[in-house]
Formats: structure tokens, sequence, C-alpha cells
């Protein structure tokens, strides 16, 4: 897969499209996720932690900035950066070694604040409205 753009036509369908992401997904992917806020990203997400089988509920750690669930094999990070203002705010939480830890997979919530951080190796995820239940999801993968 490079780019494949979704439509989903409310929550469950945004949810399973991140269900069926996670079945392709290894210890080490780093999914960047990109849209304005109420978009879907972490309806996505909660979708995709289903499909690596975590128990916990997802929610977004807009707040905490990160959260940590354990894998079967490996970990799952939920991190968010809508409240952080600066570089330094993201690496004094341990994003650098959180990334280059290739036992984990790694969601990014507002990746764009990275900027060159961002690895070169990833999934794009792009979200945008349609209507009010209806988003395209552009996914796109660089290997």
């Amino acid at each position: 897969m490079n780019e494949k753009t979704y439509q989903t036509k409310n929550f469950e369908q945004t949810r399973l499209l991140g269900k069926k992401l996670a079945k392709r997904l290894k210890p080490g992917d780093i999914l960047a996720f990109y849209g304005n806020l109420g978009s879907g990203k972490t309806t996505f997400i909660q979708g995709l932690a289903l499909g690596l089988n975590v128990k916990r509920r997802i929610i977004s750690p807009t707040f905490i900035i990160v959260r940590h669930y354990k894998l079967e094999k490996g970990n799952f990070y939920h991190i968010d950066l809508y409240r952080t203002q600066n570089v330094n705010d993201l690496l004094s939480v341990g994003l650098g070694e959180i990334i280059s830890n290739n036992e984990n997979i790694v969601t990014i919530e507002w990746a764009e604040k990275l900027d060159k951080l961002l690895p070169k190796k990833r999934y794009d995820l792009k979200f945008s409205y349609i209507d009010e239940f209806t988003r395209s999801i552009t996914i796109n993968k660089h290997e």
C-alpha cells in the first residue's frame, strides 16, 4: 500500500478501518495523524487498539501527552501533541526513545508538530470532513 483514500460514513466504520489497518502493523511502525479537531483521529486509533488486542479503553491523551499500552509482543503508544508548544516539550516526555524503539507501535496525533523529528519510514494518515458524519481518510505508507 502506498497511498489510498477511504470514506467512512460513521464512527463504527472509522473504527473498523483502524482495526483492519492494525492487522498489517508490526513492531517499529510509526503512524502520523493529521486533521482538524473532531475529524476522527482518536476514533481510528481506538480501532487500531482493538485490532492489536488492547483490552483497556482508549481515550485521547490530550492533557498527559502520552498513553502506553502493553501488547502481547511490544508496546502500543498513543501520543497527542495538541497541547505541546515546542520540541523541548516533546523531548521531555521521552518521545525520541519511544519512536526509536523497534518494539513499539506508535500513533502520533498532530504529528505536524514533530516536523523533522518524524522518521522517514512511517504511515501518514490524513483526516478531513466531508459532512457531519462522513470522513475522508488518506493513508500513505512511506518505506
